[in-house]
């Protein structure tokens, strides 16, 4: 496999369904070489659904979409158990979860009850219901859209909801180009049924194990670890970020370095995704007069490069 011309098809694939939002398309793609799960956060009709749709098939998985609302159930995600009279007994009918990509489409238009029952699934990979606990396939990758808090019929995740996402992101209206480009052309839900796999399960594990071994550096650990002091040093935020925030952050990190065609982790691709891995994550003090995205990007400015 020639991980380079690999992953740049996959990219050019992306790119011609979600026109004009490569750096977004680039941090989808990281999110999943290091086997995160991905929340898009915008208003109703910018392409979050169908950047979903696009990732699945571009990395040939089993793909399933559920509809969160406001009378979802728990047991809608993740099966129930139904009395057969051929077989004497109840016999378990998976649901939607049991996919390799999972779409929840809306997360925070469902209960607080429904969006925990993805908790357990999203950090161990398994289920437990009707007193079983059931693997999930491998990969298993959540990707959640959320529309802004403002809008009626929703609910907020919960913090430790949002700490189960590697990456939160935000498509935003396309530029005047890419617009034209929308308007013009084929309808995008029409392209996706045109869209080939770019990658076999072997080759997308391969990938996965290649970001794990991508180099960190003394030095640049010792930057990553200045942030998360920073971020604890109750200057910038309310709470710092946890240690398993940290490895997060460095596993994106990692991905951003195979993407880019290195086998070491440089500085830049830290700050790159540090706004994506770790604003949903923190809560700006008092103060501060800005939204924790814009929090990030000032203290990432204020602390030093190594």
């Amino acid at each position: 496999m020639h991980t380079p011309q690999k992953l740049k098809a996959l990219l050019d694939q992306l790119n011609t369904v979600i026109v004009g939002k490569s750096p977004q398309v680039q941090d989808s793609v990281a999110c999943l070489l290091a086997g995160g799960h991905l929340l898009i956060e915008d208003v109703p009709g910018v392409g979050k659904t169908t950047l979903a749709h696009a990732l699945a098939r571009s990395f040939g998985l089993q793909f399933s979409r559920v509809q969160f609302t406001a009378d979802l159930m728990p047991s809608d995600l993740t099966g129930v158990s139904v009395y057969e009279r051929a077989q004497e007994g109840f016999v378990f009918h998976p649901g939607p979860v049991f996919a390799q990509v999972l779409l929840a489409d809306e997360i925070n238009r469902a209960s607080p009850k429904t969006q925990s029952a993805l908790l357990e699934a999203m950090e161990e990979r398994q289920v437990t219901a009707e007193g079983a606990t059931r693997a999930l396939p491998e990969p298993f990758f959540v990707i959640a859209t959320q529309n802004p808090l403002d809008q009626l019929g929703t609910f907020a995740l919960p913090e430790s909801q949002l700490d189960r996402f590697l990456m939160r992101i935000s498509l935003g209206y396309p530029d005047r180009q890419a617009e034209r480009a929308l308007l013009a052309g084929q309808d995008r839900r029409d392209l996706l049924s045109t869209l080939q796999s770019q990658l076999t399960l072997a080759e997308l594990h391969s990938l996965q194990q290649q970001v794990q071994a991508v180099h960190a550096s003394e030095p640049l650990l010792n930057y990553l670890q200045d942030l998360l002091a920073a971020t604890r040093s109750g200057r910038w935020f309310v709470q710092g970020l946890s240690p398993r925030a940290g490895i997060a952050i460095l596993r994106a990190a990692k991905a951003q370095a195979l993407l880019a065609g290195r086998d070491y982790v440089a500085p830049d691709d830290v700050q790159a995704i540090l706004p994506q891995t770790a604003a949903h994550r923190l809560t700006p003090t008092q103060q501060a007069g800005r939204g924790a995205l814009d929090q990030v990007r000032a203290m990432l400015e204020a602390v030093p490069l190594p």
